[in-house]
């Protein structure tokens, strides 16, 4: 081919729309029911599975049982929760419930369970939720009392505080967990070489979680799923059969540590399928 060079700014932008459209074309068809603004009723008017994750963690904890969901044809969400305290955190889960369209399989891990319980209470789209391993606090409680209500957790033990700078100039604490005691406290049921990586890769959960006062629990009006890991070290069984007995809540129970998403994954997926199919009936 005759004629001038072209410039390095063209060769450039050439390069990015070849780019561009060759990871368009390598998307795969499944994409387009992840997680995404648009996300509403599925196949066979299937509602949308959002899934709130605990401390620690971040929407990849879930991974294992979004796989399998979407596997399944069921239009998924995987929310980034902030794990900056519980009145914040709920607050952002429920702004993004409120971009999503169609009715809402609300599910929440761990932590994440006090977040969907006060974020479902202004989302109207929520039809239904989903405990897996979970807090389920109830109006004017607060998670460190909650928690301290039986004994047996290995949690508070293994925690790592960060002072660290807040937003308004005042000093914060982060927690983590101690990477020697990840696995004895939440995953001695799983891999690793798995928990190993899980544990480098943790984000830190604001110390204000356990001293914010939940504001309302929506498990009053609304139907609930829970699974008690019968294993977990973390949140114990006997505070996870109280709580889903004072939700009334449709309960099954595993012989899991306090991450069934990996030790169990199937059993997590057959429950939020079962509420799922609950709605859309």
């Amino acid at each position: 081919m005759t004629g001038r060079p072209m410039s390095r700014r063209h060769t450039l932008k050439t390069a990015a729309g070849a780019a561009a459209t060759l990871t368009i074309a390598a998307a795969p068809p499944a994409a387009a029911s992840a997680a995404g603004p648009g996300a509403g009723r599925g196949p066979a008017g299937r509602p949308t599975v959002v899934l709130v994750h605990g401390a620690f963690a971040d929407a990849s904890s879930w991974n294992p049982v979004t796989e399998r969901l979407q596997q399944y044809g069921h239009p998924v969400i995987a929310v980034a929760n902030p794990l900056r305290g519980l009145t914040h955190d709920a607050a952002q889960v429920a702004a993004r419930l409120a971009a999503v369209p169609g009715p809402v399989v609300l599910v929440g891990h761990s932590y994440g369970g006090a977040v969907i319980t006060q974020a479902a209470a202004t989302a109207p789209t929520v039809k239904a939720l989903v405990y897996i391993s979970a807090f389920i606090p109830d109006a004017g409680e607060v998670l460190g009392e909650l928690a301290a209500r039986f004994p047996g957790s290995r949690l508070e033990a293994s925690l790592d505080p960060v002072p660290v700078p807040g937003p308004d100039g005042t000093t914060g604490v982060d927690l983590y967990i101690r990477p020697d005691r990840y696995l004895d406290v939440f995953a001695q049921d799983v891999p690793r070489h798995t928990t190993e990586v899980l544990a480098a890769g943790q984000r830190p959960l604001s110390g204000s979680a356990f001293t914010d006062r939940v504001s309302s629990a929506a498990w009053h009006t609304l139907p609930s799923w829970t699974l008690i890991s019968s294993r977990d070290r973390g949140i114990v069984p006997q505070l996870q059969r109280f709580q889903a007995s004072r939700a009334r809540s449709r309960t099954v129970e595993v012989p899991s540590s306090h991450l069934p998403m990996y030790s169990r994954p199937d059993a997590v997926v057959a429950l939020i399928r079962s509420a799922a199919r609950t709605i859309a009936a």
